[in-house]
């Protein structure tokens, strides 16, 4: 994983530079209040110039990052950081310095929406969460290390806030050298443009293996969205056991999974009638909740995590290699190249394995490798636009009147798999068509060796090894009815540009699926920023000098600036083992209960805040108090409530739709942002530190229960995998108030 992880820690720079920026412009401001004697009003500007910035780019970045790509918009974003440190360095007068902070939060914007979802479209799922806090790690880094600067140049007799600006420029120049010569283009958006050559590359470079045929085949199947999907139930155990002697052919429901080493095979067979295992239980009484208003997508998110397999028990040693299953049953067969560069598709033919040809040029299916079904026995051969296409590589299919299927592991524990059914028509005609199966391997009661196992319709063997799986049973992305006329063999395959392309893609923002999603991540950005975090963070200088931090160091002969900028270095140091601490959590713990955890935190402090402002105690005490509710809000913020509303934001929409979907979250962020640093002067006016922290002590409960209610757990999970189970709980639950 060490490319994925030098790729996210490039990326997490300009996370670094907003950090940077937001601690600098904190202490800078008194100095140019002074310098250029400004009004209140004109104060706030400068400041929140960088958040209008940000605001407007952000309204644009999402559509533009689909467009141009991920990576062209972070280079843009270090330019951006790069030009704004030079015009504050030279800054004559305010209207030059309003217009270089705009041009800084130009950069901030950028960075700060789209860092997160490069680094989720390139991390594997297993660590994902690690990386994607790593922003938040680098941004406190950089916060921290521009207190120290500011602190250091508060000392001396002249403080120049220009010098304190324009040293911006210097790491935003290592960005763009990062950005231009070492990052590469997310594999995601190469797929969705058709470009699987330089996808497959990439993923090469990033997961330090050659064969990534697996994720290829799940990032194809990202692009589809929409379309039925329905939850289903495997048991999963040896093939000579679950086919009780029989040829796997002779039922048409088995599924045949191949392992990593030779002659290592599964069968698969679907629960029928009432089952009381895993998902499938869950899915007829997910509205039947025992807490009002929770919604089913967190328990069906939920159930997953919960069944996992137990570490050590039998089910995970009889079958350790259940989420990496990959064929060498059969040798390896030759694959074509399907690239949108190196293909032209107008007037020329589809080259396929079958016609002989082993050319770069020549049409690539990252998915499956099979044999010949019956049905295809029956065809009539294929015209060049329907050619027999070439499969997935190291794969092989069961033959005959069954269905076939092939799989592979895509991480986190689960397993995609495309199923072949066959069926006879009305006319007595063959017919046939593919499913997209995404297996999770489950843990919960019945999964033991040697047990009697009973299935109200289900057909167990009495006596064997076996694993129960969930699984996500819906039609490939890549599958359309034209193709399906020309008779195709395997999923029906259309190159992933034009099926990327169809259909508007605002449209697709009323799939049931991408709507919830939508709810939650606008909802987890917008209390988040109404906890006031970003308001603390801009103006902590000034809290601090108000609360009499100047009474805790005046023998060091400090004056309440120098104080007040050094309790922030402090407390921005104290930041980052907090930060680490969320990161070794946050794939092991989730997401979701780190959130739960934290907040109540959050809470008291700013309660026992509160407090202390109500009482009369002495000024020793109350900045000491008033300090340390600070320091624990900032550090236990971090910690979890700071980094997950992006990172979740960054994992819950689908491939076509989540550059649009981010813009929307990131600009409610930013929204949020410039009404809670506007309103945070006023409301020290008004009603003072307590009555600014009971405020915010308030909308972090109602955070609490937002989560508690509405946020799912995504921890390890593959993002194809997470959008399509929004998708399934969404229209469940739709179609549960509909009755």
């Amino acid at each position: 994983m060490k490319g994925a992880v030098l790729v996210a820690v490039a990326a997490a720079i300009g996370n670094f530079l907003q950090g940077w920026d937001n601690a600098t412009i904190a202490g800078a401001i008194v100095y140019i209040t002074d310098d250029l004697d400004l009004q209140t009003t004109v104060e706030g500007l400068v400041v929140a110039m960088s958040l209008i910035g940000a605001t407007v780019i952000t309204t644009f970045s999402g559509p533009v990052s689909d467009w141009l790509g991920r990576r062209p918009m972070l280079i843009i974003s270090s330019v951006l950081y790069f030009i704004s440190g030079l015009v504050m360095l030279w800054s004559p007068n305010v209207y030059v310095l309003l217009l270089a902070r705009l041009l800084d939060g130009f950069g901030i914007g950028l960075a700060v929406t789209l860092a997160p979802v490069y680094i989720s479209e390139t991390a594997p799922p297993e660590i994902r969460g690690q990386l994607n806090t790593l922003p938040q790690f680098t941004g406190s880094g950089g916060m921290f290390l521009s207190y120290c600067m500011v602190f250091g140049m508060s000392l001396t007799t002249s403080p120049s806030w220009r010098m304190m600006l324009g040293i911006l420029s210097i790491p935003s120049f290592l960005y763009f050298v990062l950005a231009v010569f070492y990052l590469p283009e997310s594999p995601r958006w190469l797929v969705s443009k058709g470009k699987m050559t330089q996808a497959e590359k990439v993923l090469q470079r990033l997961r330090g293996r050659e064969d990534v045929s697996g994720e290829m085949a799940l990032l194809v199947e990202g692009l589809g969205l929409g379309g039925e999907t329905s939850i289903e139930e495997y048991i999963i155990g040896p093939a000579d056991e679950l086919a009780d002697g029989q040829e796997p052919t002779a039922d048409k429901d088995t599924i045949r999974l191949y392992g990593p080493e030779e002659g290592l095979q599964w069968d698969a067979k679907p629960v029928t009638g009432q089952s009381s295992l895993g998902l499938a239980s869950r899915q007829g009484s997910m509205v039947n909740q025992s807490v009002p208003l929770m919604d089913p997508l967190v328990t069906l998110f939920g159930s997953v995590h919960e069944n996992l397999p137990e570490s050590g028990s039998t089910r995970s040693m009889l079958f350790p290699n259940f989420g990496s299953m990959f064929s060498t049953a059969e040798p390896p067969v030759k694959t074509d190249r399907w690239d949108e560069e190196s293909q032209h598709r107008e007037g020329e033919d589809y080259m396929s394995e079958a016609a002989g040809e082993d050319s770069d040029d020549n049409l690539h299916s990252p998915l499956i490798s099979r044999q010949t079904t019956s049905l295809e026995k029956d065809m009539v051969p294929p015209t060049s636009h329907g050619s027999v296409l070439s499969m997935r590589r190291h794969s092989s299919l069961m033959q005959g009147t069954g269905e076939t299927v092939s799989s592979t592991g895509i991480g986190g524990g689960w397993q995609l798999a495309w199923q072949w059914t066959e069926r006879e028509g009305e006319d007595g005609k063959k017919e046939g068509g593919f499913k997209r199966i995404y297996l999770h391997q489950e843990g919960g009661p019945g999964t033991r060796r040697g047990s009697l196992v009973s299935l109200a319709g289900g057909d167990v063997p009495a006596e064997g090894e076996y694993i129960q799986a969930a699984a996500l049973v819906s039609q490939p992305a890549l599958y359309t009815k034209e193709l399906m006329e020309q008779h195709p063999v395997g999923p029906a395959m259309v190159h992933p540009a034009e099926t990327a392309s169809k259909g508007p893609i605002w449209a697709a923002l009323l799939q049931p699926g991408v709507k919830r999603a939508l709810f939650v991540g606008i909802g987890i950005q917008l209390l988040q920023q109404f906890s006031g975090i970003n308001g603390v963070l801009y103006y902590t200088p000034q809290i601090l000098e108000d609360a009499g931090v100047e009474v805790l160091l005046a023998d060091l002969g400090l004056s309440s600036e120098s104080a007040s900028f050094l309790i922030s270095a402090v407390t921005t140091l104290l930041m980052l083992p907090c930060i680490v601490l969320g990161m070794r959590l946050m794939d092991t713990a989730g997401r979701r209960k780190l959130l739960l955890t934290t907040i109540p935190v959050l809470v008291v402090s700013l309660i026992i805040l509160v407090f202390s402002q109500l009482v009369t105690i002495s000024t020793v005490v109350n900045a000491a108090l008033s300090t340390a509710c600070v320091v624990i809000y900032f550090c236990v913020f971090v910690t979890a409530y700071g980094p997950i509303p992006n990172i979740l934001c960054s994992e819950i929409f689908p491939t076509r739709v989540r550059g649009l979907c981010i813009a929307i979250c990131a600009l409610v962020y930013w929204i949020s942002d410039i009404i809670v640093t506007y309103t945070l002067p006023v409301l020290l006016e008004v009603a003072g530190l307590g009555g600014i922290f009971g405020i915010y002590a308030v909308v972090c409960v109602i955070s609490w229960i937002f989560i508690y209610l509405k946020v799912p757990e995504t921890k390890g999970m593959p993002l194809e995998v997470i959008t399509e189970m929004f998708a399934v709980g969404a229209s469940q639950a739709a179609a549960a108030k509909s009755k």
